[in-house]
């Protein structure tokens, strides 16, 4: 009986004890709802984080662990140790069975989260995969071609040197080095990059100065006719260089002068790039030049103008001309030398020079006796400004009935020649405009005293580029000469008529006043040129012009 009864017992504390699991099992699938919405709130906040690091993942949630969400309470309390022990239970036993349809449904929604995840994972890896190959090939086209990407490296700058910093990499900035090995990283340009940046094209110009000397020097093809000029003045040591200028020829056989503010390439389209250093406004009193080296620059350029017949003089003119010009060259007269009118021939004073025009200026030689060098030149100019064509630029041109005259323009205005007789000129106070239409030049005069209208005068020259040529002289010695500043240059404006052309340079009122600064010792610019006592050699070659 005590066995039954035992037995009893037991089966009575089993079927209590199943009855308790059966009853603990219930109440866990009754708190497995609520542990996995906890869990799911969890995730959901820690999705939520990661979507505002991850740009976006909070998107993939499904749409009914959202709205499960808003149906928890927020103050919900947390899981007690119980329920926590239980909920390890149920991990180590397997999955929980299924609460009206939620578990296994919020199993297969978890199961698509990690399957997205899995594959935002495996996109992010295969961009990272791909970029170190897009950066071999990078690599592999700076091998082939070193000083392509030496060229793009300065258009990308920092990004360049972020990657290779991220890299680790040693290449240099202008490709590998010659051994094979890796180069260190370097902020400083390669050697080749600066020797292509400062390499210039050089070009060789070759000036024929005053006293028929040649200076030749190298200047940028890209420089402007401003800075050849001011070496040519370095050169000779010339301070007061407003009244000179460079002239060429150009492919019309025509005389030009060199624009300072244009480049020289734009003006000379040939490759000889030859100039002549000449006088290109004649001052109208040579004794208000401060320096000899001036006076003496614009005395040699006046000889040439009176030996080539450019400044035509009488016979007279030419004899006391030519006298200065002996004195200044040879110094006063030796009445030992023998043969003087051998040594008076090697110079050339005059176009149709003879024997009676040297023994009269032998003569007047012998009167100068005493005479200094920079006297002398300051005789001369006085004698040659008087000349009617000194300093004047003539031009051929026809007037209105087709008659062939010549154009002269100078310090005073416009003077019209016919037959190197002078018909008629236009002082610049007169003139109130200068205009050039095609190959025809006009200027427009101010009415007299007993005229009420204004008149236009015109001219009609060989073609179009003499008439601007000729427009251009007549600003230059207008502003020069005239105006104590030159005028400022037009503003640029949307499809303006005419040249913008303007003198830009200094102004003879402005060129006396730097002038009068000037405070310097006087330059060692001539030696005296000795005269031979041998009769075959003439006047020696001694001089030298610096």
């Amino acid at each position: 009986m005590t066995t039954e009864a035992g037995s009893e017992t037991e089966v009575k504390e089993k079927a209590e004890e199943s009855a308790a699991q059966t009853d603990q099992s219930e109440k866990a699938s009754e708190e497995a709802p609520e542990v996995t919405a906890a869990e799911g709130e969890e995730k959901e906040k820690e999705k939520e984080k990661d979507g505002k690091e991850g740009k976006g993942i909070a998107r993939y949630l499904p749409t009914w662990l959202k709205k499960q969400k808003s149906q928890t309470s927020p103050n919900k309390e947390e899981p007690t140790n119980g329920e926590s022990d239980s909920k390890d239970a149920q991990e180590e036993d397997g999955p929980v069975p299924a609460v009206n349809g939620h578990a296994e449904e919020e199993n297969e929604a978890v199961k698509s989260d990690q399957v997205k995840e899995k594959e935002v994972e495996s996109h992010s890896t295969a961009s990272a995969d791909t970029e170190p190959a897009k950066e071999e090939k990078l690599e592999e086209s700076a091998e082939k071609s070193p000083e392509e990407t030496a060229v793009t490296e300065e258009g990308e700058g920092a990004e360049e040197e972020e990657k290779k910093e991220q890299e680790g990499e040693g290449e240099a900035q202008g490709g590998e080095e010659v051994g094979g090995e890796e180069g260190h990283t370097s902020i400083f340009q390669s050697p080749l990059r600066l020797v292509r940046k400062n390499k210039m094209k050089l070009a060789v110009c070759r000036v024929t100065l005053l006293d028929g000397t040649d200076f030749t020097c190298e200047v940028e093809k890209r420089a402007k006719g401003q800075f050849l000029f001011f070496k040519v003045c370095e050169h000779l040591n010339l301070m007061e260089k407003d009244y000179f200028g460079l002239a060429y020829i150009d492919s019309h056989e025509h005389k030009c002068w060199l624009d300072p503010t244009k480049e020289i390439k734009r003006q000379i389209r040939s490759n000889n790039w030859q100039f002549a250093f000449s006088v290109k406004f004649y001052p109208p009193d040579p004794s208000l030049l401060t320096e000899d080296i001036t006076r003496y620059l614009l005395c040699l350029q006046l000889r040439e103008d009176v030996a080539s017949g450019r400044l035509p003089c009488s016979f007279v003119t030419h004899a006391l001309l030519g006298s200065y010009t002996l004195q200044a060259e040879a110094g006063d007269y030796e009445p030992d030398q023998p043969r003087p009118l051998d040594n008076v021939g090697q110079l050339t004073f005059a176009p149709n020079q003879n024997k009676e025009m040297e023994e009269k200026i032998l003569e007047l030689h012998k009167s100068h006796r005493g005479m200094t060098p920079a006297l002398a030149d300051v005789q001369f100019l006085e004698n040659a400004k008087k000349l009617s064509m000194y300093g004047v630029d003539l031009h051929h041109a026809k007037d209105s009935e087709g008659v062939d005259i010549m154009l002269g323009v100078c310090a005073n205005g416009l003077l019209v020649y016919k037959d190197r007789l002078r018909i008629n000129r236009f002082a610049w106070p007169k003139i109130l405009k200068i205009s050039y239409k095609r190959n025809n030049f006009y200027i427009k005069i101010r009415p007299g005293e007993t005229e009420q209208f204004e008149s236009t005068v015109g001219f009609k020259l060989q073609n179009h580029r003499s008439a601007k040529r000729l427009w251009k002289v007549c600003v230059e010695n207008h502003s020069f000469f005239r105006l104590n500043a030159p005028e400022p240059p037009a503003k640029a404006r949307f499809l303006t008529l005419g040249s913008k052309f303007r003198y830009s340079g200094r102004t003879q009122a402005q060129t006396r006043m730097a002038s009068s600064l000037i405070d310097r010792p006087e330059p060692c610019f001539r030696t005296h040129r000795v005269q031979t006592q041998q009769p075959q050699s003439g006047w020696s070659t001694n001089d030298q012009h610096y």
